[in-house]
């Protein structure tokens, strides 16, 4: 069969891709290609339902993935995942990525695209760079490890809050709520997007068991913290999290994650990953291993 390019078809790839990433995951201080939690965690955002899911692009060889290059939530941003052994078909990627994939400059309407790339894959971005790419300095996307080698530390709550799972209380309208405040959007939640909500959960490999939050005495939600575990690679990868504005700096968004990380180290996970390096995680312990930059051409329309 050789190797052949193709579109993606959810019904027959989504899994495959998903075991290509684990399959591909190695540990140490940084990975090149996704965690597989993430790839699950963005098909079952809402944000994908606007997009065609058929303009990813598959590389097969003798039936086996060994590339994707794909957007996350909006076309014109562009990320790639080729197996360790099969750099040489990047070039092909990026053909695939500028017939396929274009986006529109929120500025000026011209068309671009904008590659994430990861700061150690010198072979990318010495191919962007020859096509034109330009590096963006002022934005890179931190990625932060906890190595889960000790025993993870209890936080003691202010008195009448309590920590539990969704597995005790999975009541759509509080994670909707917390999740709506605890990201910066101001007054009550839009009844709307509790189906986003219910669609997260319908993920394969969400567990209710392993998602915390930190409960009022009132009984409304303050605090989320959402983890998944991959059992195979033994990493865990911590999202989203969020705290209500006005409950912040008192240590529940601390005390969930926490509480996160203690059960999937139950299981066996040997280290856990975020997608960010804020202060708020390098304070529990994570600490930044990694940037992903962003590389930007623009194109004539």
């Amino acid at each position: 069969m050789g190797v052949e390019m193709r579109s993606y078809v959810h019904e027959r790839d989504y899994d495959r891709v998903g075991n290509f990433l684990v399959h591909t995951y190695q540990h140490g201080d940084f990975f090149l290609n996704w965690l597989q939690p993430r790839w699950e965690y963005m098909h079952y955002h809402s944000f994908i339902k606007e997009l065609d899911l058929s303009k990813i692009g598959i590389v097969e060889e003798d039936g086996e993935i060994i590339g994707v290059v794909h957007f996350e939530h909006q076309e014109g941003q562009i990320y790639i995942q080729v197996h360790p052994e099969k750099e040489d078909i990047k070039e092909n990627l990026l053909d695939y990525a500028e017939q396929t994939f274009r986006g529109k400059s929120t500025k000026d309407g011209r068309p671009y695209l904008a590659f994430f790339v990861n700061q150690h894959d010198h072979g990318l971005q010495a191919l962007l760079k020859n096509r034109g790419y330009e590096k963006l300095q002022e934005f890179t996307e931190g990625h932060s490890r906890m190595v889960l080698d000790h025993p993870i530390p209890e936080v003691r709550l202010p008195e009448g809050f309590r920590l539990q799972s969704l597995a005790e209380e999975n009541d759509f309208s509080k994670i909707n709520q917390v999740l709506w405040r605890g990201f910066n959007h101001v007054g009550p939640a839009p009844e709307e997007d509790v189906q986003t909500r219910k669609d997260m959960q319908a993920a394969p490999n969400f567990r209710k068991e392993l998602n915390i939050v930190a409960v009022a005495p009132e009984g409304h939600f303050v605090s989320y913290s959402g983890i998944w575990y991959v059992e195979d690679n033994q990493v865990a990868y911590v999202e989203p999290v969020a705290t209500d504005p006005d409950y912040r700096r008192m240590g529940f968004g601390k005390a969930a994650v926490l509480e996160c990380l203690r059960r999937v180290r139950a299981l066996g996970a040997r280290v856990a990953w975020v997608g960010s390096d804020q202060e708020f995680y390098k304070a529990i312990g994570f600490r930044k291993m990694f940037d992903v930059y962003v590389w930007v051409k623009y194109f004539e329309v």
